[in-house]
């Protein structure tokens, strides 16, 4: 009940903003307006004030890093190399279906879904995850998004300002000077940008319904279930396995399969609609997803339950 009681609340914001375009209450036009300001000032203000406040010692987890991480880039190549079939020749194609089958939801979803199961201390691992998809993810999305533009490759130096001066990677790096100086964010300053954050949340989920048609859903239907598949069956299986092979104690076994298990991130619709690729797909997977996580994660949560004495007892 607790992870219905959590994902049931996302899909229906999806849902309301679905509906809201569906009967014409809201112009379907403001969900650019939407992504827009989740990609340039939302989802910045959330990485940093994420990341800044994190130990700089804690984001090196390298054991709980090889095993997500490791499955998140493993599941990323496999899609990414074998969804021609779908996907067509485009590199920005591929690597939306890349991302549609690895990139978490870890900061609103699986964060406090273990908080609430597991307590603090589970807390640490998943903002390790979201920081790992910030610093990792988000990039790579951006370097193979920027590579090729509408007339061709951009050369070495337009394609650095790009990716440096892109608004997620800016506050990720942002974020990680901060943390490694050791101060604590201002009161003032994190409240601020705590403001612009929680917006994230809200406005990202309602422009994903009101940017999703029935129509889309149904004609990307076959690969968004694929992906589906993918990202909350096999991505979890393959995470388990390399959180086996590095000898993770239990807790953070359990945060690794967790944070793989849950939804595609709505950063993913962001990125499509700020660079107009495969937004139906996009949005018809981040639906499909979010609303069979409601049974895969029960179902996971159930399958690592002989590791809940272990995990309370390491901690």
């Amino acid at each position: 009940m607790a992870v219905a009681d959590l994902i049931l609340p996302v899909f229906a914001v999806i849902l309301t903003g679905w509906a809201a375009g569906y009967f014409g209450y809201v112009s379907r036009s403001l969900a650019d307006a939407l992504i827009h300001f989740a990609y340039n000032i939302a989802m910045p203000a959330l990485l940093v004030v994420t990341i800044g406040q994190e130990p700089a010692r804690s984001l090196l987890a390298w054991r709980f890093l090889m095993a997500f991480g490791g499955g998140s880039l493993l599941c990323f190549a496999a899609v990414f190399f074998m969804s021609g079939r779908w996907a067509g020749p485009t590199l920005q194609s591929r690597t939306m279906y890349g991302l549609c089958a690895s990139m978490t939801n870890t900061g609103f979803v699986a964060l406090p879904i273990l908080q609430a199961l597991y307590g603090p201390h589970a807390v640490l691992p998943a903002a390790i995850a979201t920081v790992f998809v910030a610093v990792i993810m988000f990039p790579l999305a951006v370097l193979l998004l920027e590579l090729r533009g509408p007339s061709g490759r951009v050369g070495g130096g337009m394609l650095a300002r790009h990716i440096l001066l892109n608004p997620m990677v800016l506050s990720t790096l942002l974020g990680v000077v901060w943390a490694i100086v050791g101060q604590p964010i201002p009161g003032p300053v994190a409240a601020y940008l705590k403001i612009f954050a929680d917006a994230l949340t809200p406005c990202a989920l309602f422009a994903i319904g009101l940017g999703l048609s029935l129509e889309g859903v149904r004609a990307n239907l076959g690969p968004s279930l694929a992906l589906a598949a993918i990202k909350l069956i096999a991505m979890p299986v393959l995470v388990y396995a390399l959180a086996l092979l590095c000898g993770l104690d239990p807790l953070y076994t359990i945060a690794a399969v967790i944070c793989a298990a849950v939804p595609t991130a709505k950063t993913v619709f962001i990125l499509a609609g700020e660079h107009r690729c495969e937004e139906p797909l996009v949005a018809s997977t981040i639906s499909i997803t979010t609303l069979f996580s409601i049974v895969s994660l029960i179902i996971w949560l159930y399958a690592l339950s002989g590791l809940n004495i272990g995990a309370a007892v390491g901690h």
